[in-house]
């Protein structure tokens, strides 16, 4: 029996789950685009969709502006005991949030995830330097939004929305463009990287890199478009999740009530 708790969006209800895959939000996004992946995976898997506060039911609690603290946070909140096997995924931000909670989980010799999926990020040792985004005045802001292509015209051409949703979108470039990768410990779990073939960001040593991150096994996999692939090629990114998850369900079949 689990707790409600702030940090997590979860059906529940059904049966004892096999696996959890931790689900971890890019920038400005919520916890509701991981949920519909619930009816999408194995059945034995259930989808814990992360909801950072400053969005969603939290809209009013305040942001993270760097990452460290929410790394702290995170470690401290979510229920990652290992009573239940666990996976990590992120998307963009999401994956820099997933990679370095995964590490201090291990620096505190918590259990790990299981495989540490990084979807749509450079791996940290090669990131661009900072653009300065988040410094940008409101329509400098709202176009580096639209160049993305991550946030719909209707939204962005909204002021009142908009003027609701900049705060935490600045809060989360800032977090980003503050992050400064430290050399540590390689991981020791195995990774999935997941990469657009238009993401304008594609680099070779930015997706491989991620590799070096761990002494487990690492695969890359390309998906049609550019860096929102998640949704443009969402049925063959579920497919891609799915397939690596079922690798690490436990054998043993679940028991069957008698009648």
């Amino acid at each position: 029996m689990h707790h409600p708790s702030p940090w997590i969006l979860r059906h529940g209800g059904g049966p004892r789950p096999r696996l959890r895959l931790y689900c971890f939000p890019y920038a400005g996004g919520h916890a509701g685009i991981y949920t519909p992946w619930q009816g999408k995976l194995h059945p034995d898997v259930e989808i814990c969709a992360v909801q950072l506060p400053g969005r969603g039911a939290r809209f009013r609690d305040p942001g993270f502006k760097s990452l460290p603290p929410l790394i702290e946070e995170l470690a401290r909140e979510l229920p990652l005991d290992g009573a239940v096997p666990f996976a990590f995924f992120g998307h963009s931000m999401g994956s820099l949030i997933a990679f370095e909670l995964a590490r201090r989980l291990q620096t505190l010799g918590r259990p790990l995830p299981r495989r540490l999926f990084v979807s749509g990020c450079d791996a940290p040792q090669h990131r661009q330097a900072p653009r300065g985004l988040h410094q940008l005045d409101d329509a400098g802001f709202i176009e580096a939004l639209r160049d993305y292509q991550g946030t719909p015209a209707e939204i962005l051409a909204n002021r009142e929305l908009m003027e609701l949703l900049l705060p935490s979108l600045r809060d989360d470039f800032q977090l980003v463009e503050s992050y400064r990768y430290h050399p540590g410990a390689p991981l020791t779990m195995p990774t999935t990287v997941l990469a657009g073939r238009d993401d304008r960001q594609r680099l070779p040593e930015q997706t491989e890199g991620w590799q070096r991150e761990t002494t487990g096994p690492s695969r890359v996999h390309w998906f049609d478009g550019g860096h929102f692939f998640i949704a443009s090629a969402r049925e063959a990114v579920l497919a891609r999740v799915n397939a690596e998850l079922a690798e690490l369900l436990p054998a043993a079949p679940r028991p069957v009530a008698l009648l």
